[in-house]
């Protein structure tokens, strides 16, 4: 095909496209904006379809680790000072009352003495149990070594004497017989009484205390009158008024035992008439103190070894 014959071929197909009724093309819109997004709740006070503006969600505060180690260590801390509390007053609940001074706490039978201190010594003297001490004796005032009476106590006036000594029959009436105040009375003079220094009283509760300090002239004469006239194997030679049948008294502590004084104590065994009597030997370098405790009925077992224990102290 020629030049010319091409070029009219494209006139021919431009002439009838141009002939072709228009086609009508229908425009599709635009589509419309996607509605925002509304969140599942509605803040307060916006009404319903009212456009809600997107608000982000909040990211979760998260705790210092510092903090929370801070508060699991006072916590712990509160746990433990409650636990050391809570333990500390039962420790303190339970102990004895003699432990704890001025705690109030149920009482265990004692009675309540005043403060208690040893006389002084003159100047320049020994105590009883000192080594340079050879004879074994008391320079302190024998009157003031006695035990005070517990308070609400009654004190017993027949035991004062005169000037604070007592006479030797006052004494010897403690024993059951004449037989045996007769022969403790013989006893004392051979082995050279000097002085009998005594107090007595009586509790609420009835029971009558006496307590009486013998002096001789060395601990080596005191020593063999109680070991060898005084005392047997496991009873006192002679009886003491009201207490004819005895035993030994096995109640007291071991560290209620004094050093260097030595004690004998005893207690009446049923059956026994209307009171019962305790009684007790101590020997204490040159001086022997005997006490009696009696009650009707029964003599309490504490108030007598507490006694017995606070005038070996006076004595040591």
């Amino acid at each position: 095909m020629t030049t010319e014959q091409t070029e009219q071929t494209e006139q021919t197909e431009q002439t009838e496209r141009a002939e072709e009724p228009a086609e009508v093309r229908a425009e599709v819109p635009p589509m419309p904006e996607a509605p925002p997004e509304v969140p599942d709740e509605v803040p307060v006070g916006v009404p319903v379809g009212a456009p809600v503006e997107h608000v982000a969600p909040v990211p979760p505060v998260r705790k210092d680790r510092r903090v929370l180690r801070a508060v699991l260590r006072w916590t712990a801390a509160v746990v433990v000072f409650a636990a050391v509390g809570t333990s500390a007053a039962y420790g303190v609940t339970r102990m004895e009352r003699t432990d704890v001074p001025g705690l109030a706490t149920e009482t265990d039978g004692r009675w309540e003495y005043p403060t208690i201190s040893r006389p002084p010594l003159p100047s320049g003297s020994p105590g009883p149990f000192a080594e340079v001490n050879t004879a074994g004796a008391h320079y302190a005032d024998l009157r003031r070594l006695l035990l005070p009476a517990p308070e609400g106590a009654k004190a017993d006036a027949a035991l004062r004497g005169e000037d604070g000594w007592l006479p030797t029959k006052t004494f010897l009436a403690e024993y059951a017989t004449k037989y045996e105040r007769d022969t403790v009375g013989q006893l004392l003079t051979d082995y050279g009484l000097r002085h009998i220094a005594a107090r007595g009283w009586t509790t609420p509760d009835g029971t009558r205390t006496r307590i009486y300090l013998l002096r001789f002239g060395t601990a080596a004469v005191a020593d063999e009158l109680v070991s060898t006239e005084l005392i047997s194997y496991n009873s006192p030679v002679h009886a003491a008024r009201g207490a004819e049948a005895v035993e030994a008294d096995a109640g007291f502590a071991e560290d209620a035992q004094v050093a260097d004084v030595v004690r004998y104590a005893y207690v009446e065994t049923k059956p026994y008439g209307p009171e019962q009597v305790r009684q007790a030997y101590l020997s204490a370098a040159d001086t022997i103190a005997v006490v009696l405790q009696s009650r009707k009925g029964s003599a309490k077992a504490v108030p007598f070894q507490q006694t017995v224990t606070l005038q070996s102290q006076l004595l040591g």
